[in-house]
C-alpha cells in the first residue's frame, strides 16, 4: 500500500485488504486525492479483475469508443481505465476518492465464485460499511458503475447499508430471471457465454496463467497459481445452476431486488438499444423503487460508451455532488431525461414521470389473411400457421401520413395453437423506410438493432393480476400449463420499452416469429468479448437445444384472430404537441 511514485496528483493503494464476515479478505485498489480529506467515496465491486485495463481485457469496445468519442480519452493518461468503472482521473481531482473492489473469487479476491449470490450483496454492504468508516471517508459512499457494477447496486439497496448514500445504476438490469436468464420464460444463453468468456478468465488462482497489470505488473488473478480441478471447485457452475431453475424460484428472487426496501436516492439509466438485458431493470426500478428521490435518463449508442462521455460523467458528477457534497446540484434537473431516437440523432426531452404523460396508447389490430397492421379489428375469424421454430409471420402497417414518435413501453397480445406441447413466441416491432430497407440501429452491443423485442413461452402465459398493465404484462412465471394441441390461447407479450420519431412514409412492423430476430443485411461482425458474431439479436439468443427440444416446442403454430380474439399491438405514442 504505497503511493504511485510517478502520480503525485493521487494517493493510490494497491491490494488494500478489506475483511468480510466469513474471514475472507477481499482486495480493493484506492485512488484519493493526496492528504487526510475527508473524501466522498465512489465504490464498486465487481468480477471483471481490477487490474486489467480496459484497453487489454476489451481492446475492440476500446479502439472503438477512443476513435469515435474522443472526449472519452481526452484529459487523462488512461493508464487507470477498467471495464465499466469510472477513470479515477476524472473524479479525483473533484475530491472523490475512487475505491474498486475486486468481487469473492475474481481478480485478487480468494473465496467462492458465484456471480450475483446473496453472499455477494453481503460482501458489497460490507465493502460500503468499510469505505464509510475510512479515516480519509467523509461517510458518505456512491455506488457507480455499468452493467455487472449496476445490478448489484439494486440488490445492496435492499439491504440498506448506513453509509450508502446514493448509486447510479448505468444500464443495470433487476430481475434475474426477467432480464437476463429467462426472457418471457425462455433460456437465454448469454449468461453461460459472459461467464465463460469474461468472468472465468479472471478467476482468483490463475495466477501466471493470466494476464500481468500493465501498471503494477503483478498477476491480474491473483498471486496463486492454482490447477484447474482447484478452479473449477472454487467456482459456481453458472450455467447448469440457471437451467436447472427454469421457473422465477427462490434461486431467481435471491438475485433479485426487493423494490419496496430499496429507498437510497438513485440515478437510473437506460440505453434504448439494450434489448435483451439492461434497460427493462432501469425502468422497473425506476417506477417500483421505493425510494423518493430518484431520477431516469435514458440515451442510445454502445452499452459502454455514454458513461464515459462529457455527457455522461456531467450527469453523474451533478447527481453525486448533490448527494455526496451537499452541493445545490440539481435544483434544474427534469425528473425524467430522455433522448429520443431520431432516424440520424438524438433530441433530448424532459419529462415529469415514466411512461410519459400525455401518452396515446393506440392499437393496430393484426389482420392475418393480408399480413398487415390495421387500425381497426377483424370481424371474420382467420388462422396463419407458421413453422413453430421458424421466421414466423410478418405484419406491416400502412404508411404513416405525419412524422410519429413511439416513446415507451410497448405490449402485444396474440392468440396462438401448436401442434406441439409448448411454443415459443419472439415478437418484434420493426419499421421500414418508403424503398423497404429496414431502419435498425447501433444497439447496445449490436449494429442492427430493431425497435424494440419481446419474448413469450405459451407455457408461461399466467399473468400477475397486481404488477400487469396494459402496456406491461407481468408474467408470473411459477408454473409451467402445457398447451392442448391446436387449442389456441391468449398470449399477452411485454415488448421492452424503446423510442423513435418516424417520418411520414415509413412503415412499422410486427414479426411473430419461432426464434430469434436475425437482420437481414450484413453482419455485424465480432467484438473480442463475445462469442457468438453480430446478425441482430447481439449475444442475447435463446437457441440451447436442452432449453427448446424439437418434440418440445418443434411443431406448427398458428395464430387466430377475429371478433372474440381481437389481436392486436399497443403502442405508446407520444402527440406532436405534446
Amino acid at each position: 500500500m504505497e503511493r504511485e511514485r510517478d502520480d503525485p496528483a493521487m494517493q493510490i493503494d494497491w491490494d488494500v485488504p478489506i475483511g468480510m464476515d466469513d474471514g475472507i479478505m477481499l482486495r480493493a485498489d484506492v485512488f484519493r486525492p493526496v492528504g487526510l480529506g475527508p473524501h466522498p467515496v465512489i465504490l464498486s465491486y465487481g468480477p471483471y479483475a481490477k487490474g486489467l485495463a480496459f484497453q487489454d481485457g476489451y481492446p475492440s469496445a476500446w479502439e472503438r469508443m477512443a476513435a469515435q468519442h474522443p472526449d472519452v480519452t481526452a484529459g487523462s493518461t488512461n493508464r487507470y481505465q477498467n471495464w465499466e468503472v469510472v477513470d479515477p482521473e476524472k473524479w479525483v481531482p473533484d475530491g472523490y476518492a475512487c475505491v474498486r473492489v475486486d468481487s469473492r473469487g475474481a481478480g485478487r479476491s480468494p473465496g467462492f465464485l458465484d456471480p450475483w449470490s446473496p453472499r455477494e450483496t453481503r460482501d458489497l454492504a460490507l465493502c460500503i460499511e468499510w469505505a464509510g468508516s475510512q479515516p480519509w471517508s467523509s461517510g458518505k459512499v456512491g455506488l457507480n458503475g455499468i452493467s455487472y457494477y449496476a445490478m448489484n447496486q439494486w440488490y445492496v439497496a435492499a439491504l440498506q447499508p448506513p453509509h450508502l448514500a446514493a448509486m447510479c445504476v448505468w444500464e443495470g438490469a433487476a430481475d434475474f430471471y426477467r432480464d437476463l436468464t429467462h426472457h418471457g420464460g425462455i433460456l437465454c444463453t448469454f449468461a453461460q457465454n459472459w461467464y465463460d468468456l469474461q468472468v472465468k478468465s479472471v478467476q482468483y488462482g490463475r495466477g501466471e496463467h493470466g494476464p500481468r497489470s500493465r501498471v503494477t505488473g503483478e498477476f491480474v488473478c491473483g498471486p496463486e497459481t492454482l490447477p484447474d480441478e482447484d478452479l473449477a471447485r472454487n467456482r459456481a457452475d453458472f450455467g447448469a445452476d440457471i437451467l436447472a431453475h427454469p421457473l422465477d424460484d427462490d434461486y431467481h428472487r435471491s438475485r433479485s431486488p426487493d423494490w419496496e426496501r430499496v429507498v437510497v436516492p438513485f440515478l437510473s439509466a437506460a440505453n434504448w438499444g439494450g434489448q435483451g438485458l439492461h434497460p427493462r431493470g432501469n425502468f422497473e426500478g425506476f417506477v417500483r423503487a421505493a425510494s423518493r428521490d430518484k431520477w431516469l435518463e435514458v440515451h442510445g449508442i454502445e452499452h459502454w460508451t455514454e458513461f464515459y462521455t462529457d455527457y455522461g460523467v456531467a450527469l453523474q458528477k451533478q447527481f453525486f455532488a448533490h448527494y455526496l457534497k451537499d452541493e445545490d446540484s440539481l435544483r434544474d434537473w427534469p425528473r425524467v431525461r430522455l433522448q429520443v431516437r431520431r432516424l440520424d440523432e438524438f433530441v433530448e426531452r424532459h419529462a415529469d414521470a415514466w411512461p410519459l404523460e400525455g401518452t396515446r396508447w393506440t392499437k393496430l389490430y393484426l389482420d392475418l389473411d393480408g399480413r398487415a397492421l390495421r387500425t381497426e379489428p377483424p370481424t371474420e375469424p382467420a388462422r396463419v400457421e407458421y413453422n413453430a421454430l421458424g421466421e414466423g409471420v410478418t405484419f406491416v402497417a400502412a404508411a404513416l401520413e405525419r412524422e410519429t414518435e413511439i416513446t415507451g413501453p410497448l405490449a402485444a397480445r396474440l392468440f396462438l395453437s401448436s401442434t406441439t406441447p409448448d411454443a415459443d413466441v419472439f415478437a418484434i416491432l420493426r419499421a421500414f423506410a418508403p424503398d423497404g430497407e429496414e431502419v435498425v440501429f447501433q444497439g447496445a452491443i449490436d449494429p442492427h438493432t430493431p425497435l424494440a423485442q419481446g419474448w413469450l413461452r405459451a407455457s408461461h402465459r399466467a399473468l400477475d393480476p397486481v404488477l400487469t398493465t396494459e402496456y406491461r404484462p407481468y408474467h408470473t412465471h411459477a408454473a409451467a400449463e402445457p398447451l392442448v394441441p391446436d387449442g389456441p390461447v391468449q398470449l399477452d407479450v411485454e415488448l421492452w420499452p424503446t423510442s423513435i420519431v418516424l417520418p411520414a412514409g415509413y412503415r412499422l412492423a410486427l414479426s411473430v416469429r419461432g426464434n430469434d430476430y436475425v437482420y437481414s443485411g450484413a453482419s455485424g461482425g465480432r467484438l473480442s468479448n463475445f462469442k457468438n458474431e453480430m446478425t441482430g439479436s447481439g449475444p442475447f439468443l435463446h437457441d440451447d437445444p436442452r432449453d427448446r427440444p424439437a418434440q418440445v416446442f418443434g411443431g406448427t403454430n398458428a395464430l387466430h384472430a377475429g371478433a372474440d380474439r381481437t389481436a392486436y399491438l399497443l403502442l405508446p405514442i407520444v402527440p406532436a404537441d405534446r
